[in-house]
C-alpha cells in the first residue's frame, strides 16, 4: 500500500519590506512522504520570497501557490499563474537534472531554482554549464545551516511571519526563527 501525503497548513504573514508587500496567506502543504520538512519549508520560504510578484508581476491578477511537488514532477514546486492560465513563475527546490529545468524554461515566463543542502555546491559544479544557456532560468542557493533550521520550524499547523528586508528573508514561528539569505548562482 502506498503511503500518502502529510498534510500541512500554514498560515503565513509576509511582510516584504524590499518590495512593499504586505499579505496574509493560508496555505496548505502536502508533504511527500519522501520528502524532508528542510525541504518543505524551503518551498515555503521560496513562496515567500516570490510572493510580491503577484502585484509586481500581475498587478493582483494572479495566483500563487504550491504545485503537486514531488508527487507529479512535471510540476512546480511553487508557481505564478495568471487569471489566464499563463504560468508567470515556475520554482523549483533542490537539485534536479537539467533537463526539467530545461522543459519548464519553455512552460514559464520564468523560472526560478532554490538549491540547498550541504551537495548543492558538488551539484553546481556538475551543472552549472548545462543550466547557462538558459535565458528565463535564474538558481539561487539557501546555505545549508540555513535550511536545516528552516526544518526545525516546521509543525503541522503553522503560524509563520516571514519578513524580507534588504534581501534577508527572516521567517519567525512558534518554534523560533530564522534568517537567510539566498545567493544568487546565476
Amino acid at each position: 500500500m502506498a503511503l500518502k501525503s502529510t498534510v500541512f497548513k500554514a498560515e503565513l504573514s509576509i511582510a516584504d519590506i524590499d518590495h512593499a508587500y504586505y499579505a496574509d496567506h493560508s496555505l496548505t502543504l502536502a508533504r511527500h512522504p519522501s520528502e524532508t520538512d528542510e525541504r518543505m519549508m524551503v518551498r515555503l520560504a521560496a513562496l515567500a520570497l516570490n510572493a510580491h510578484q503577484v502585484e509586481s508581476l500581475c498587478h493582483g491578477d494572479a495566483r500563487i501557490g504550491f504545485g503537486a511537488g514531488l508527487s507529479s514532477p512535471d510540476e512546480p514546486d511553487v508557481q505564478l499563474t495568471d487569471f489566464t492560465g499563463r504560468t508567470r513563475l515556475w520554482i523549483e527546490v533542490g537539485q534536479p537534472d537539467d533537463k526539467p529545468i530545461a522543459k519548464a524554461c519553455s512552460r514559464a515566463d520564468a523560472v526560478q531554482l532554490f538549491a540547498y543542502g550541504s551537495a548543492a555546491d558538488v551539484w553546481w559544479r556538475g551543472i552549472e554549464a548545462k543550466l547557462t544557456r538558459l535565458d528565463k532560468l535564474s538558481v539561487w542557493r539557501f546555505p545549508a545551516a540555513d535550511a536545516q533550521a528552516l526544518g526545525q520550524l516546521a509543525e503541522r499547523s503553522m503560524a509563520l511571519q516571514a519578513t524580507l528586508l534588504d534581501g534577508v528573508l527572516t521567517v519567525s514561528g512558534d518554534k523560533g526563527s530564522v534568517s537567510l539569505e539566498a545567493v544568487r548562482w546565476k
